[in-house]
């Protein structure tokens, strides 16, 4: 397993740690400052996870991803459609629980969470289970079985394409009416829609234009998209984390 992990487009790596017995992850940027946990997509730990991590430590947090699959790699989307197959989520949600009890634990004094397709769905059990103060989940919801949106109770952001038609994981409908309930229940949730836009519209560089394309998701005309979710994730971060 590699001892530090680099991005495509944004400079800095990030270093292999272990923060509970047998579970590694990646770390960037200063213990005591607050902290934003990272969840991978159905791929594993790639570039375009990291660049999300390095960009996210740019702006003033320390960075953990989890390493969910324990080192393996989806090459392509079989193996990753494989991978997330196999995953046990009871112990994803209990590792990431552990990862937020490590971070306090190394000085973080808020830890907030975000994830981006099966790691959006992460972030929302974790905003539930694992203790996070806000999470920000990207084209990604739970099933039912694991996750009742009426006891998420900490500020939570659901980014969306417009174009995602994954029906009942990752679309628009299923976005808003999981908010509903939170928001229903008294919790406090926001969806953004992002018009031409489909699933995996935030990931940049040469890997992100060729997983859209090997996936058949549409390309987002420009940067506009992204630029507008960033800012919005980083306004619940400061809003929630640095307040």
């Amino acid at each position: 397993m590699a001892q530090t992990v680099k991005g495509s487009v944004y400079p800095g790596e990030l270093t292999r740690v272990e923060f509970a017995p047998g579970v590694p992850g990646y770390a960037v940027g200063d213990a005591k400052a607050p902290a934003v946990i990272v969840l991978q997509e159905w791929w594993g730990v790639v570039p375009t996870t990291v660049d999300h991590a390095l960009h996210i430590s740019q702006q003033g947090y320390r960075c953990l991803v989890p390493d969910i699959y324990k080192g393996k790699i989806g090459v392509d989307k079989e193996e990753a459609s494989h991978l997330m197959s196999k995953l046990d989520w009871a112990q994803a949600v209990q590792e990431i629980k552990q990862a937020v009890e490590w971070l306090r634990s190394q000085g973080a004094p808020k830890v907030g969470c975000t994830g981006f397709c099966m790691g959006g769905a992460l972030t929302l059990l974790a905003a539930q289970h694992a203790g996070v103060d806000a999470a920000a989940a990207f084209y990604g919801i739970p099933g039912a079985d694991f996750c009742q949106p009426e006891h998420i109770k900490v500020p939570i952001q659901l980014h969306h394409g417009e174009l995602d038609n994954m029906k009942g994981f990752s679309d628009p409908e299923t976005a808003k009416a999981f908010a509903d309930k939170v928001n229903s229940a008294g919790g406090k949730a926001e969806v953004f829609t992002y018009p031409d836009c489909g699933h995996g519209f935030l990931n940049v560089g040469k890997e992100g234009v060729e997983k859209r394309a090997h996936m058949g998701f549409p390309e987002p005309p420009n940067d506009d998209a992204r630029s507008q979710a960033w800012e919005r994730v980083l306004r619940l971060f400061a809003d929630n984390l640095k307040a």
